[in-house]
């Protein structure tokens, strides 16, 4: 009997073994030396000490893990994956020998194509020059630097569990090893960041000049720290105009230094967009390993139980409701196609999205988007990025940078609203 829960649970209209194998697989490695104080994610603790290599918990993690690749390659056939993240958590974490043998394992049973983006997150003071060089042997060929500030102060306050020198010493290795692609992450709107720091942490971004940025806006979610000490909008939190300001000051900075804003949180020089996200926001599909992780099949998605314990005995065969999976209505599917579409600076194919949803459809949408488009806040244009006047057939739709970005959830909000109530 086929122990996968992808068999046992999930009947679909036709065999995985008939769709076309995502070309992409997200790795979740959740461990962290500590849990930053804004943070919701699936992650377990494993200490402050300077590696987590030699972790019991980490090397039992890495066992269920592979478990898992292999019994999915069961039911859905190689797929030559082109891109591959491992996010966390803290997966710089991992020793070398654990990384091996995941990524062996996933090129037994899936496939690594040739030219392959391999991404992985990584955190200041959590690798040395030797086991950075070792991961990029092994096929590492992008890295995601975890920032977040360049004060102090701000990481203490953030929960961070590095300081600003591990940030340089972290960089000065990635440079030495010769990583050319490499994203660095910060954070606005944390507790008693001013307009002034923010200011600087830019321009020590510009000066270190990685062809990658994310920059996030701080969310304080339910049941973390944060949610304890602070109210959004409240001191020691920045103002929803201070906020704004630094989205603004960003975005101005960045593009004018070169870097393209792709999309609504991230910025590459030509040729660096992060491609493993560029999936997401394109709704393709994509493997998800992991605790926590979702895959999404064909317009099924298929989520992993949050805490440890409960995905191992899911992977083993415990197939209880911690798993949810199901199947997007018509309904969802179009909602996601605009949250995720209206994020990238390229917009959304409206010919595409009339042969998907149906051309009354289309016509709803753009009614609902017009006020917005005579604001300012979202542009037409046609297939080679030209402005145009609004068009209900073809083209392309977006939001404008940075005035829409600033707005996104204002203007979904509008138009999920107003489509449901056709």
């Amino acid at each position: 009997m086929n122990a996968n829960p992808l068999v046992n649970k999930i009947q679909p209209p036709v065999s995985f073994q008939d769709l076309e194998p995502p070309k992409s697989a997200y790795l979740h490695i959740p461990f962290c030396r500590r849990r930053c104080f804004y943070c919701d994610f699936a992650v377990a603790v494993v200490g402050d000490r300077k590696h987590g290599d030699n972790s019991t918990m980490i090397q039992d993690y890495v066992d269920i893990l592979c478990q898992e690749i292999d019994q999915e390659s069961v039911i859905v056939p190689a797929s030559n994956l082109n891109t591959i993240f491992l996010g966390g958590g803290t997966p710089s974490l991992l020793s070398v020998h654990q990384l091996q043998r995941i990524l062996n394992t996933v090129d037994q049973k899936l496939g690594i194509a040739k030219n392959a983006e391999i991404s992985m997150e990584v955190d200041p003071g959590t690798f040395d020059r030797e086991k950075l060089q070792g991961f990029v042997n092994l096929g590492i060929n992008r890295v995601s630097l975890g920032v977040q500030a360049f004060q102090d102060k701000l990481l203490q306050l953030a929960g961070r569990s590095h300081t600003v020198e591990e940030v340089f010493t972290a960089i000065n290795i990635i440079e030495k090893v010769g990583i050319q692609n490499w994203s660095l992450d910060l954070i606005s709107g944390l507790p008693e960041q001013t307009l002034k720091d923010w200011e600087l942490s830019l321009k020590k971004l510009l000066q270190i000049n990685p062809n990658h940025v994310s920059i996030y806006d701080l969310i304080v979610e339910d049941k973390t720290p944060f949610s304890r000490y602070y109210t959004p909008g409240e001191f020691p939190l920045p103002s929803e105009e201070a906020t704004t300001q630094m989205y603004r000051l960003a975005q101005q900075l960045l593009t004018q230094a070169g870097y393209e804003h792709y999309e609504i949180s991230n910025y590459a020089k030509p040729g660096f967009q992060c491609q493993h996200n560029l999936v997401y926001w394109k709704k393709q599909s994509y493997y998800g390993f992991g605790m926590g992780a979702a895959s999404y099949l064909q317009g099924y998605r298929l989520t992993r139980p949050r805490k440890r314990l409960e995905y191992y005995a899911w992977v083993k065969g415990d197939h209880s409701d911690d798993m949810s999976e199901f199947v997007n209505t018509t309904q969802e599917q179009l909602l996601e196609t605009l949250m995720l579409g209206l994020r990238l600076s390229e917009g959304i194919n409206l010919e595409a999205l009339s042969q998907q949803f149906g051309t009354d459809t289309l016509h709803n949408i753009i009614t609902l988007l017009m006020p917005f488009y005579q604001e300012g806040l979202v542009q037409f244009l046609d297939i080679n990025q030209n402005l145009i006047q609004p068009n209900f057939n073809q083209g392309l739709i977006r939001l404008t940078d940075p005035d829409g970005f600033l707005v996104s959830n204002q203007i979904l909000s509008t138009v999920f609203a107003g489509l449901s109530e056709l």
